[in-house]
């Protein structure tokens, strides 16, 4: 039998992508947030990339069958699933309801350009109110999660513009991940460029039923702010970069968002921003409600090596000198695990 080319590969991966995640979507029928659905594209808020269901197990995996088959989705795109609804990126730039039981499209809302790696589900307390959180390019929208439709109300008639409020912003950026909510918020990162003058990598909160910015931190700080002085006087002008353009996780128990910043630009020239350059290469920690630092670690100062950090911080337990501690652990590329 000849060996599967790429394009089938992928397309293997999709049938079967699609096909798990109606089995975690089918699995439970509770309405309120709980473990049983796939919330988004990282599984939830502590972004673990791990599911506690037990449908599928060694035992039974080889016995999994075909469910369905859903033929234009994007295999790229991290499907979630939430009350019963799975969402998908589709054709034509499409963002899809499907029943994640039967695979029917239950709306289709076309002509979006999605962020690559996924998007955000939001409901309120009473489980009336159900948004998807997205952005476009350098705007953020929301959709009625039921029916598909653009929620005109958020922000100016639907559209939050992420460059207002942003210094140098009309260098460019975009948001490649969709960020994370907490409570009635979103807290988003970007990816900046690594061009000689970019935005910087400010991490802003806004209010997800209003799309009022809640909060905003600055990575490069201004005169006055806690790092100041490890830059040069003016550097806040035109450093960019020091951004969260990957993975973060919240401990929604602690109210606190881990953030894995990288480096500042120009990524490998260095003289123009003499000092330790924070919050470059750090993993921040912020109060999630205010934006307030509450600590960092930087894995490298004033870098010259694009050592970015990257992948979501993890929050574990350890054993450490004989009893149980809660920490969080970031993965860097300087080769280390950093565990605090």
């Amino acid at each position: 039998m000849p060996l599967p080319t790429r394009s089938s590969s992928r397309l293997t991966f999709g049938i079967i992508a699609l096909s798990l995640a109606a089995m975690v979507g089918a699995g439970s029928l509770l309405a309120a947030r709980s473990n049983d659905w796939w919330w988004d594209n990282l599984g939830g808020p502590d972004s673990s990339h791990y599911s506690a269901l037990d449908q599928i197990t060694k035992a039974n995996v080889t016995q999994l069958e075909v469910a369905w088959f859903y033929p234009h989705g994007v295999t790229a795109f991290n499907p979630i699933v939430v009350d019963d609804m799975m969402f998908v990126s589709g054709r034509g730039g499409s963002l899809i309801a499907l029943d994640p039981t039967t695979g029917k499209e239950l709306w289709i809302h076309e002509g979006l350009t999605l962020s690559a790696r996924g998007i955000n589900y939001w409901q309120s307390a009473d489980g009336k109110d159900k948004r998807i959180i997205f952005n476009q390019g350098v705007y953020l929208q929301e959709l009625d999660a039921t029916t598909g439709k653009s929620i005109l109300t958020f922000g100016n008639n639907g559209i939050v513009d992420l460059r207002d409020g942003l210094r140098n912003a009309e260098y460019g950026f975009r948001v490649p991940n969709p960020g994370k909510v907490f409570g009635n918020a979103i807290i988003l990162g970007s990816a900046t460029g690594e061009a000689w003058i970019s935005p910087p990598g400010d991490i802003r909160s806004y209010d997800v039923v209003t799309g009022k910015r809640l909060w905003q931190f600055h990575t490069v700080p201004e005169p006055g702010e806690f790092g100041y002085e490890t830059w040069p006087k003016d550097a806040y002008k035109y450093v960019g970069g020091t951004n969260t353009w990957g993975e973060m996780s919240i401990d929604e128990a602690r109210g606190i968002v881990y953030l894995p910043t990288g480096s500042p630009t120009y990524d490998f020239y260095g003289a123009d921003r003499h000092g330790a350059n924070l919050f470059g290469n750090c993993l921040l920690a912020l109060d999630a409600k205010t934006g307030k630092r509450l600590w960092h670690f930087q894995t490298i100062h004033h870098d010259l090596w694009d050592l970015d950090n990257v992948s979501a911080p993890q929050l574990v337990t350890v054993q450490h000198d004989g009893r149980r501690v809660d920490a969080v652990a970031l993965a860097g590329k300087t080769g280390f695990l950093y565990v605090f």
